[in-house]
Formats: structure tokens, C-alpha cells, sequence
């Protein structure tokens, strides 16, 4: 029925499109469903792709610049408590900051890489960014009158001064700057140096791929057990020593194939299509809507447009609106709009709405987001006052290094996925992914809410044990030592690695294919910025609740002394928020389109159609 109904509908509106005089002026729908993308011929012309021959520079500088950026960074919050002198719950709440503004830096560094620079450009500073803050950071823990007089085991402590402070985020500054132009540039910038039109370039991506998330693991297990090891056990300075390193081989390698590299040019920021959408269905609100919108819209397509077209769909209809053409809108010989602002196309309407309909995906992912970010600090303090003794010799694992198992959750449960999991539902599903995209997502935020109730219990019994049965001794400025051993944290890691698996690398393939292919960097900086968003709500969080509870009868639940305080209810509490958010998603999952998918969708528009005339003739003929 619906197959027929299609057919019909196109049968007429090719005689409607015969008996049109604006036939130059609409594109066929049949052709714009069959439209190719077409490079540019000059633009292919000046491009040499080098392929692999470029990648030692490229694979050579990742490796060595995440070794430096992880390395500085994974085992700050214990930098901040230990040689700054902070309390933790400071010292979170300025990592968290830190890492949201690092994150939301990234949609800024997408903006300006699309608009001015280029991806090469903006990598480039980014790198000596990186370089510097890496060095500041240095800086505060070699010389002596850059950080505050070492505690020891006093419980009160001398904070650091307001001249230390500002030195210490000046390098932080910097760490801002280079992080968040290299997230959004450094994958894609790698995958330009193959030709995508050609089989061995299309392979040669793949494997770049696999190579930046290995390179990428690889640097977060080293520096979360060597480096930290070294800055926790023997020196900061020495500790610190080791990024600075790395980072400046990373600029000396990265500049080093300067000449070798493919550079794409900067293209012009695609938020200006946005704007010209939104502006002008504003302008046309009082239009009413066209019936048929599918075939009665404005539609101009160019031969050389950079991304795939798009058929209608009936979802965010008030857009419908700016693609409207009125008598007062002109069209250039070309067919385009001549003034952008006033009228656009159906294509460009409809790449507004995959926009808007990944938004409310977006944002519970963020919320899930949260759950990662608690689970990367408040582990740390936890193992801070465990058993961390491993073997008969009293060797004790660096607190830092627990993050470790939720990185290594995550990469083997990565291999399952991808050899057993997805194979297995592919047959029950017969999908080529096993699950959907959503599915997997959905799947994860379920992984990450038992990640937090297994914490929650986890600190109840570290708790207990610390409170009721011996201790180990004392840890500076905190409390007694708990003798329940800190591998009791490695489950809700192992969780929360699995809960990333499914989660974080389904959200990067769901923007980069549900995004036009023109927003591509922005369709990576999202992610970041939805890991921003849940950064700021942690430090939110930890301060409301921290304020709340200090002067409680119960305690404080973020005491400075994890035994006389109530983590395992933040835990709960950020349980009950992940239920609440995990019953958010499965409705915006359910409401949500997939880009390309309304086939069914515009039949099942036209269907009723036919029904309702259908019913109306009935009605007709019962008078």
C-alpha cells in the first residue's frame, strides 16, 4: 500500500512538474535522491596525498603529545592536595572546571579550524600551547617560591598564595588552549593525508583510526602507572620533567613534516547556514505551510555541494517555512538565492533539523557524562585511605593509577564488542551493527548507573571497615587508612569502562554520521563539550552538595576525611539521577529520526492523505 501510494504521488507530481514554468527552479525528487557529491577538479588537482609515508610524523607526534598531556594531567588532583596544599573538594571542584573549560574549548577551536585557520594552522599552535602549559606546570613544582611550604604530615596546612595561584593557572591556561585545539583537529587532520575518493586511501583511514585509538590507550595506561608512579613515589619535578619532554618532541616531529602534509584550506563556517535558516523562517513565520512540502519547497541544489542531500521530514515543520518562495524572493541565473536571508533550500532546512534532533541525545549523553567524571576523582581520595599494598614486599599502588582499570575496562570490552557481541546480535538483529546506534548509547548509560551504585556500596564497606576493624596508619591530611584493599574499586572502574565502550565511542560515530558532512569538526567537538557540560555540573554538584551537608546533624557527605563523611549517599544520589536521565533517553530515543530515514515517513504522511479523502467521499456519498 505504501509502495504504491509512493509511486502515485511521484506519477502525479511529474505531471504537475510538466505543466510548471519554475521546472528550473525545483529539482526533480528522483534526481536529488540519485545526486552525487562531486569534488572540486582543482581543488583535487592540487592535492598530493602522501598516505603512510606522512604518518610517522603524524602517529609520531599523537603519541608522543598525548604521552605529554596525559602525563601532566592524570595525576593533578593529587598535585593540587599533596604540593598545593588544597582540600579535595577544592581541588575537584578546580579539576572538573579545568576540564569542562577544556572541553567547551574545543567547539571554539572547531569554529575558528572551519572559518580562518585550518586544521595545520590551528594544530600548530595547539602543540606549542601545549608545549608551554605543560612547562609552567613545571615550573611551579621545580622551583620552591611557586608552590606553597611542604605539609608533611600537619593537619593544618599552608594554602598557596595568590601569586602561586595565578602562576599555576596561567600554565593551565595554556593546557586549555592546546587541548582543546587538538581534540577537535588532530583525528581528522590525520585522516586528510589520504585520498578518500580511492580504495588503498579508504583503507589507509581505517587503519589511521585504529592506530589514534591505540596511541590514545596506550598513552592514558602509560602515564597512569610509569609517570605517576614516578611523580607520586619519587619526584614531582622529575614526574613533570617527562611531559615537558614529550610534549617538545611532539612539536619537533610534528613541524618536521611541514612540507609533506595535505593542508585543506579553511572552508567558511557552516553555522552561517544555520543562521540563514533560522532567520528566515523567523521572517516567514506568518506564511502558511505548503501542502506537499516534500515537492512544493525551494530546493536549489548546486552540482558541487559538499554534502549528501536530504529528503523531507515532518519533524520541526515551523523551519518548512524559510524554504517557502514567495514572489518577493529573487534567484540568481544559477538557481540560488540571491539573498540567503530570506529564502532557503529544502536540503538546507533539513540538515537544520538533524541538528536539533540529536540536541536532546545530546544532552542526556552529557548527563551521563557525569557518572565518568565522578568516577575519575572521587576513586582517587577513595584509594587514598584503602590498602593499596600489593604482594609481600608492601609495594603500594599510586592512587592515581586505579583510574587505569576503567581505561582498561574499556579496551578489552572494546575487542568483545567488536569480535563476540556484535557478531552474536547481528544474527538475531540482522544488523550490520548488532544494535543500533542509540541502542548502544542506551546500553551504556544503563552500565554506568550500576557503575554508581556499586560505588555507593563499595564506600559503604571501605567505610565500615576503616570504622570498625584496625587501620593501616594514618594518610596525610585525610584519616585512618581502612585495611579493606583498594581493589575493591576496580568493579565499578570495570564497569565504568564497559559503560564508556558502549557510550562514548557510540556518540562519536552517532554525530559524525548524523551531522551534514560539512560540520564534521563540530560533529567532533560536541562530544567535549557535552563532557564539558558534565564537568561544570560535577563542580556544581560537589559545591551544592558540600554547602549543604557541612552543618548537618548526619556529617558532612564530602568530608575532607572520607571516614567521618557520607560519600556512598553521593554515590546513591547520582544513582537516582542516572535512572531519572536513563528514562529521558529511552523517550528522546523513541521520538528520534535517523538522518535519511522517512521513506516510510513520507508514505506514511501520504497514506493518510488517501485515507482522510477517502473518508470524506464516504461521507459525502452517507449525505
Amino acid at each position: 500500500m505504501k509502495n504504491r501510494v509512493i509511486l502515485n504521488h511521484r506519477d502525479r507530481r511529474d505531471k504537475n512538474n510538466n505543466n510548471n514554468n519554475n521546472n528550473d527552479i525545483f529539482c526533480n525528487y528522483t534526481e536529488i535522491e540519485t545526486m552525487e557529491r562531486k569534488p572540486l577538479e582543482d581543488e583535487q588537482k592540487k592535492l598530493v596525498y602522501r598516505g603512510w609515508k606522512v604518518m610517522p610524523f603524524i602517529i609520531g607526534n599523537e603519541t608522543f603529545e598525548k604521552l605529554g598531556i596525559i602525563g601532566t594531567l592524570s595525576n593533578l588532583l593529587v598535585y593540587l592536595t599533596s604540593v598545593f596544599n588544597l582540600k579535595s573538594y577544592t581541588a575537584a571542584t578546580i579539576i572538573n572546571a579545568f576540564s569542562g573549560t577544556i572541553n567547551f574549548g574545543t567547539f571554539i577551536a572547531a569554529f575558528l579550524c572551519d572559518t580562518y585557520f585550518g586544521r595545520y594552522k590551528t594544530l600548530s599552535v595547539a602543540v606549542i600551547a601545549c608545549f608551554l602549559g605543560s612547562f609552567v606546570i613545571l615550573m611551579t613544582a621545580a622551583v620552591p617560591s611557586l608552590h606553597p611550604t611542604p605539609c608533611g604530615d600537619k593537619s593544618l596546612c599552608q594554602g598557596p598564595s595568590m601569586g602561586q595561584i595565578l602562576f599555576l593557572l596561567l600554565g593551565l591556561a595554556f593546557l586549555v588552549v592546546g587541548a582543546g585545539g587538538i581534540r577537535p583537529c588532530n583525528l581528522a587532520f590525520g585522516a586528510d593525508q589520504f585520498n578518500p575518493k580511492s580504495e588503498s586511501g579508504k583503507k589507509g583511514i581505517n587503519s589511521f583510526f585504529n592506530w589514534y585509538f591505540f596511541t590514545f590507550t596506550f598513552a592514558q595506561i602509560i602515564s597512569l602507572t610509569l609517570v605517576v608512579y614516578i611523580q607520586s613515589n619519587v619526584s614531582w619535578t622529575i614526574g613533570l620533567i617527562i611531559p615537558v619532554v614529550l610534549m617538545f618532541l611532539a612539536c619537533v616531529i610534528f613541524f618536521a613534516g611541514d612540507k609533506l602534509y595535505v593542508k585543506v584550506k579553511a572552508s567558511g563556517s557552516p553555522l552561517a547556514g544555520i543562521a540563514h535558516v533560522i532567520v528566515a523562517a523567523i521572517k516567514k513565520r506568518g506564511l502558511k505551510p505548503v501542502k506537499q512540502p516534500w515537492a512544493n519547497l525551494y530546493n536549489h541544489i548546486p552540482s558541487n555541494y559538499a554534502n549528501t542531500t536530504l529528503k523531507y521530514t515532518d519533524q520541526f515543520r515551523f523551519l518548512d517555512k524559510a524554504a517557502i518562495m514567495t514572489p518577493e524572493d529573487k534567484l540568481k541565473s544559477d538557481g540560488a538565492a540571491s539573498d540567503p536571508w530570506k529564502l532557503s533550500t529544502m536540503q538546507q532546512v533539513e540538515e537544520v533539523k538533524c541538528i536539533l534532533r540529536v540536541i536532546p541525545i545530546w544532552f542526556a549523553a552529557a548527563i551521563y557524562y557525569l557518572s565518568i567524571t565522578i568516577q575519575m576523582t572521587y576513586p582517587v581520595f577513595q584509594a587514598l585511605q584503602s590498602d593499596r599494598r600489593l604482594g609481600s614486599r608492601g609495594f603500594k599502588i599510586p592512587a592515581a593509577t586505579y583510574v587505569v582499570f576503567l581505561m582498561s575496562g574499556m579496551t578489552v570490552f572494546i575487542i568483545f564488542y567488536d569480535r563476540v557481541f556484535v557478531p552474536l546480535l547481528r544474527r538475531i538483529t540482522r544488523l550490520e551493527t548488532g544494535i543500533t546506534l542509540l541502542q548502544r548509547i542506551g546500553a551504556g548509560i544503563a552500565f554506568a548507573t550500576l557503575s554508581l551504585l556499586v560505588s555507593g556500596f563499595v564506600e559503604e564497606r571501605r567505610r565500615s571497615y576503616a570504622l570498625t576493624k584496625p587501620t593501616l596508619g594514618m594518610a596525610p591530611r585525610t584519616g585512618e587508612i581502612s585495611s579493606m584493599s583498594a581493589m575493591w574499586l576496580v568493579p565499578q572502574l570495570l564497569l565504568a569502562g564497559v559503560a564508556e565502550a558502549f557510550t562514548a565511542i557510540g556518540q562519536m560515530e552517532f554525530y559524525y554520521k548524523q551531522f551534514p558532512e560539512n560540520m564534521r569538526s563540530f560533529a567532533g567537538s560536541i562530544f567535549y563539550v557535552g563532557a564539558g557540560v558534565s564537568s561544570y555540573l560535577s563542580s556544581f554538584l560537589i559545591s551544592i552538595v558540600h554547602r549543604t551537608t557541612e552543618h548537618s546533624p548526619s556529617g558532612n557527605w564530602l568530608a575532607e576525611d572520607l571516614n567521618k563523611a557520607k560519600l556512598d549517599y553521593f554515590y546513591f544520589m547520582l544513582t537516582g539521577l542516572m535512572v531519572v536521565n536513563m528514562l529521558y533517553f529511552l523517550l528522546m530515543a523513541k521520538w528520534y529520526r535517523y538522518k535519511g530515514s522517512n521513506d516510510e515517513d513520507i508514505s506514511e504522511i501520504e497514506t493518510n492523505e488517501e485515507e482522510t479523502k477517502q473518508q470524506q467521499q464516504q461521507d459525502k456519498n452517507s449525505v
